[in-house]
């Protein structure tokens, strides 16, 4: 089949992929403008901006776009990971540097319900003061381990007045430990 007007052959483009496998590249334009510009600032003796905020070029901000990367990094092709380090010098985020996964809303009712537990068992009943704080230590599989301050107070409140938007198996959870609706 014949190639339209302007639209390389099949065999043409394999000849510039064999060339420069980055000629088309796959990403997109924003990402090649961004790199640009963290070139260019780097070339013109600039320091890598490693945090947002730090060094605006031509209305990019090129610390969010290189914290991005590193963060980003397993997402990124392998000629986008290579340009970056060789290129800019960019290395992926290490461990510690990489922002906890935010929890979701079950995970956080989990918690605010061990804490509640935590409260009857010490305490015999869920009569909480509304400012009562409950420090819990909570992780996952003995690991992470660490100590988290639970409004628990104002959790309960909510959670009575919230009864009719509660699945049935959380009122049972909190009606078997002794939570009263009313």
């Amino acid at each position: 089949m014949g190639s339209a007007t302007g639209a390389l052959t099949e065999e043409r483009r394999e000849q510039r992929e064999d060339i420069d496998p980055s000629w088309c590249p796959a990403w997109p334009v924003e990402w090649q403008r961004a790199f640009r510009l963290t070139r260019l600032h780097l070339e013109a003796g600039g320091k890598l901006p490693m945090e947002p905020g730090t060094v605006m070029h031509q209305g990019e901000d090129l610390g969010r776009w290189v914290r991005t990367q590193r963060l980003g990094w397993d997402k990124l092709t392998s000629v986008q990971q290579w340009m970056l380090e060789h290129v800019l010098g960019i290395e992926p985020a290490a461990e510690d540097e990489k922002p906890k996964p935010r929890r979701s809303q079950a995970d956080k009712w989990a918690l605010s319900y061990a804490a509640t537990k935590q409260y009857y068992e010490r305490e015999g009943h869920l009569q909480v003061p509304r400012k009562h704080i409950e420090t819990i230590v909570a992780g996952v599989d003995g690991e992470d381990q660490e100590e988290r301050q639970i409004r628990l107070g104002a959790w309960i409140s909510n959670q009575r007045s919230r009864a009719a938007n509660l699945s049935p198996e959380r009122i049972e959870q909190l009606s078997t430990i002794g939570m009263r609706w009313t």
